[in-house]
C-alpha cells in the first residue's frame, strides 16, 4: 500500500504496535485515539468540519474507505453538528480490531497465534514492513527535531499519539523527556487535530460521561435518557459471537 493510501487510523495503529511482542500499546486510550483519527482524516478529505468544539458534514459525498465512510454516514444521520468529545467518548464495538484486520488484508501486518496461560488461543499482530513504521516515526522526529511546523497530517498524527498516551512507547525514559514534550507542543499546529486530541483527553478524564447541558432536540433520539451514551461511532454493531473462543491480545 502507497503512502498516499494510508489513513491516520492506520498509521496511529502501526506506530503503537509492539514489533517485539505484536502488542499494542495503550490499548484503551487507542480505540478512542482511532475514533478520534478518523474523524480527523474525514476532515483531511474535505467530509467535515470542526464548528466551534462539535464536528459538522460539509460533504457527505463518500470517500471510497468503508469504514471511514460507516463513520461519515453516522455523523451524516445526525443532521445536526455533534460534539466531538460525545462522539469520541460513545460506546463502538472493535474498531481497534477492525484496523487490525485490515492492516493484514492489506499486508502490512501478519497475524501470530498463540496461546495465553497455554489454553487460551489468543492472536498477536506483528508488521511485516517495519519501513513504514519508521517512515512514520520519521516525519514525527523530523517535527519534534526541527521545531519546523509539520504538515497538517504529521501534526494530527503527533497531537493524537500524545493524547492516547504513546509518548511513552515512542519516546521512553528520562533520555525520552524532552521528545515527549515536543510531541504535546506539536497539538498546536492543527486545529482539527488539536480539537480531537483534546476530546480524547477529555474522555479519558471523564468528561465524555457527564450529562450534557441544554442538549439540542435533532441529537435526542425518540425515548433517549439524558446523560445516555451515544451509538458506535464508525464500526456497525455486530452480535458477538464466539468470544470465548479465541482472544485477540493488543
Amino acid at each position: 500500500m502507497g503512502r498516499s493510501r494510508r489513513t491516520l487510523p492506520e498509521e496511529l495503529l502501526l506506530l503503537a504496535l509492539d514489533p517485539a511482542t505484536g502488542t499494542t500499546a495503550q490499548p484503551q486510550s487507542l480505540d478512542l485515539g482511532l475514533a478520534g483519527a478518523q474523524l480527523v482524516e474525514l476532515a483531511l478529505a474535505g467530509r467535515i468540519a470542526p464548528d466551534g468544539d462539535r464536528i459538522a458534514v460539509v460533504q457527505p459525498r463518500p470517500t471510497g474507505d468503508p469504514t471511514l465512510d460507516c463513520a461519515l454516514e453516522l455523523l451524516r444521520r445526525r443532521g445536526a453538528p455533534v460534539r466531538a468529545v460525545h462522539w469520541i467518548g460513545g460506546p463502538r464495538l472493535g474498531l481497534r480490531q477492525v484496523y487490525l484486520s485490515h492492516l493484514e488484508r492489506c499486508g502490512m501486518v501478519a497475524a501470530v497465534a498463540g496461546q495465553m496461560c497455554g489454553v487460551l488461543p489468543t492472536t498477536r499482530y506483528q508488521a511485516t514492513d517495519n519501513a513504514i513504521t519508521r517512515e512514520i516515526r520519521s516525519r514525527l522526529d523530523s517535527a519534534i527535531r526541527t521545531g519546523v511546523p509539520p504538515d497538517p497530517r504529521t501534526a494530527a498524527l503527533a497531537a493524537l499519539a500524545h493524547a492516547v498516551g504513546l509518548g511513552k512507547h515512542l519516546y521512553p525514559g528520562n533520555e525520552g523527556r524532552s521528545s515527549r514534550s515536543r510531541l504535546r507542543d506539536l497539538i498546536r499546529h492543527d486545529p482539527m487535530g488539536g480539537l480531537v486530541a483534546h476530546a480524547v483527553m477529555d474522555v479519558q478524564n471523564g468528561a465524555g460521561a457527564q450529562p450534557r447541558r441544554n442538549p439540542a432536540p435533532a441529537q435526542a433520539g425518540p425515548g433517549a435518557r439524558p446523560g445516555a451514551p451515544e451509538p458506535a461511532r464508525g464500526v456497525p454493531m455486530q452480535p458477538r459471537r464466539g468470544t470465548m473462543a479465541r482472544a485477540v491480545v493488543h
